[in-house]
């Protein structure tokens, strides 16, 4: 048993939780990435609470006890199916780019692009949070209990104390530079001078005050006063990068509900986030270009699966990193890069035998240059049902590990804008995803709910990883519809993850027989040894929900 695990299931039992883990719950059901965050939700479900509810209660925990992925200083994208009105929609919650935003932004002094890790860390890349403003906006539509109920658990938590995760202590001893950052030192060291290390029990006053706040005003206890205040200020005045963020940027921060992006696999109607993110039109152009070969060639992990799959992803990720932006700015041709036959005619480029190599964008009216990807893995996912049936999918992000390595008001502000391109032209032509005031920057999150033929909810997932989001998502459909494993096995399955690129194969796994071959079809194969998925998937079954979470983080599923 990994030790990861075990902890899992220690903090489970010193929890008191007996929910059923890794059995069927046909109740409700939430697989989110940290036991403590889980007890919240389901304690909000076992209420009587909304699936959205519980992603707010189990969000604010979060924030507490994963604040390396996610939090009040991020964003977030959120999927939701409401069975009882027969409405699936989506809410944009990602960061902005401040008004003093430039296209050149992260250009040096002789209009190089900067290093991309010494941009991260200060004010410069910071994004208007956008989570609390899109919790609000989905808990107007569909919430249940009362805002400030679901709070409690995490200013409980914040105030009480909480033990250090096996994730986060990993992760302080893996990125020293981040360790030595003023306010992560100040929050994540002990009396004597050294790190924090896993079991360590934190408190967070500073963030349980915040908390309160924002419980008892709304998202404009956030976005307006001493919150939106603490933000700027730390923005301004940070030791490095300092940006221009103004109280008038927060105050005028806007969560936006859009239209899902929707396909077939298998019959399947697959259904995830569209523009902004890259990661629905992108999981769905694998899911499409896969749809012509069958079953057989596509079980989990074999020659056939890997090396077709990862055709299919090159040519995505060509798409991806050509056509999509903010569609507040850009042009994005989101139904001709989702047209049957224009998937139909890029599927027909993959040989069943040999590697393409890098592959092209496909020629589509609206073009603009391409750029290379920049999103790291500082990003968590969740997947709920509650006892009605409503579901949600909901990815949210700091983008790097501990966002911009500063706080304000004990939560950790985003890096975000370092998802922007920092080329803003190329070749004389605009790059889609170019900095620009108000604009928000290209992401690759896919949160995502399938349905069966008659259009019962079926999969809720989705993943953490940057740009691997999109082959985590996209694999684990493809493992779970025609593999038929179940939501745990395929959040453990091995992960190869092509982007146009090398291709990546999960270091000691079973993948590692298969390199040999592969790198004989054409391929330039690279061990991972680091792989960061953190998938937690919601399956519906003749006998109740079933849950997965991926066993590379601390996450868990459960539910009654």
């Amino acid at each position: 048993m990994k030790l990861r695990t075990l902890v899992a299931m220690i903090c489970l039992a010193l929890l008191g939780l007996q929910a059923r883990a890794g059995g069927v719950a046909p109740h409700h059901m939430i697989a989110a990435a940290n036991p403590y965050a889980v007890k919240a939700g389901l304690d909000i479900l076992r209420q009587g609470g909304s699936a959205v509810d519980a992603a707010i209660a189990a969000e604010m925990v979060l924030t507490l006890v994963e604040p390396e992925s996610s939090g009040l200083g991020g964003g977030a994208f959120l999927v939701l199916w409401d069975p009882a009105k027969k409405v699936l929609t989506s809410f944009d919650g990602r960061e902005a780019a401040p008004a003093s935003a430039t296209p050149g932004m992260f250009l040096d002094a002789a209009g190089q692009p900067r290093k991309h890790f010494d941009a991260v860390p200060g004010g410069l890349s910071v994004g208007v949070p956008g989570l609390v403003a899109m919790l609000e906006l989905a808990h107007k539509k569909y919430g249940r209990l009362p805002w400030a109920t679901l709070f409690e658990p995490a200013i409980a938590l914040a105030d009480k104390g909480v033990p250090v995760s096996h994730k986060l202590a990993t992760e302080l001893r893996r990125y020293p530079q981040i360790a030595a950052m003023p306010d992560v030192k100040r929050m994540f060291t002990r009396p004597d001078g050294a790190l924090v290390a896993e079991g360590d029990v934190l408190k967070n006053p500073e963030l349980a005050n915040a908390l309160r706040r924002i419980a008892n005003g709304g998202a404009q206890a956030f976005y307006t006063g001493p919150i939106a205040q603490a933000i700027v200020d730390k923005v301004q005045h940070a030791p490095k990068n300092p940006g221009g963020m103004t109280l008038a940027d927060l105050a005028n921060y806007r969560a936006v509900e859009r239209k899902p992006v929707c396909g077939l696999y298998r019959a399947r109607r697959i259904c995830s986030m569209g523009p902004p993110s890259s990661g629905g039109i992108s999981v769905l152009q694998i899911l499409a270009m896969l749809q012509r070969f069958p079953e057989s060639k596509l079980q989990p992990n074999t020659l056939s699966e890997v090396h077709l799959f990862s055709q299919a992803s090159r040519l995505a990720f060509a798409d991806r990193m050509t056509y999509m932006g903010d569609p507040a700015f850009v042009r994005v041709p989101v139904r001709a890069l989702l047209a049957t036959r224009y998937l139909r005619k890029r599927s027909l480029l993959i040989d069943p035998t040999r590697d393409m190599g890098e592959a092209m964008p496909g020629a589509l009216p609206f073009h603009f240059a391409p750029q290379p990807p920049h999103e790291l893995h500082g990003t968590s996912h969740m997947s709920i049902v509650d006892d009605r049936g409503e579901v949600v999918a909901m990815t949210a992000t700091v983008e790097f590990i501990l966002g911009a390595e500063t706080t304000a008001d004990g939560f950790f502000l985003n890096n975000e804008l370092t998802d922007f391109s920092f080329v803003p032209t190329r070749d004389g032509q605009p790059v889609a995803n170019a900095p620009a005031p108000g604009k928000r920057p290209l992401s690759a999150m896919a949160p995502t709910i399938a349905f069966d033929q008659k259009g019962h909810f079926l999969i809720a997932l989705g993943s953490p990883g940057g740009p691997a989001i999109i082959p985590y998502v996209a694999e684990s459909l493809v493992a779970m519809i025609d593999g038929h494993l179940y939501p745990q096995a395929a959040a453990a399955l091995a992960h190869h993850v092509e982007m146009n690129g090398p291709l990546f194969l999960e270091k000691d796994t079973t993948l590692d027989a298969l390199a040999q071959q592969l790198s004989a079809m054409g391929y330039d194969v690279r061990p991972a040894s680091n792989e960061m998925s953190g998938l937690n998937i919601v399956e519906w079954t003749k006998e109740g929900y079933v849950g997965g979470s991926d066993p590379r983080r601390d996450g868990v599923a459960l539910g009654d």
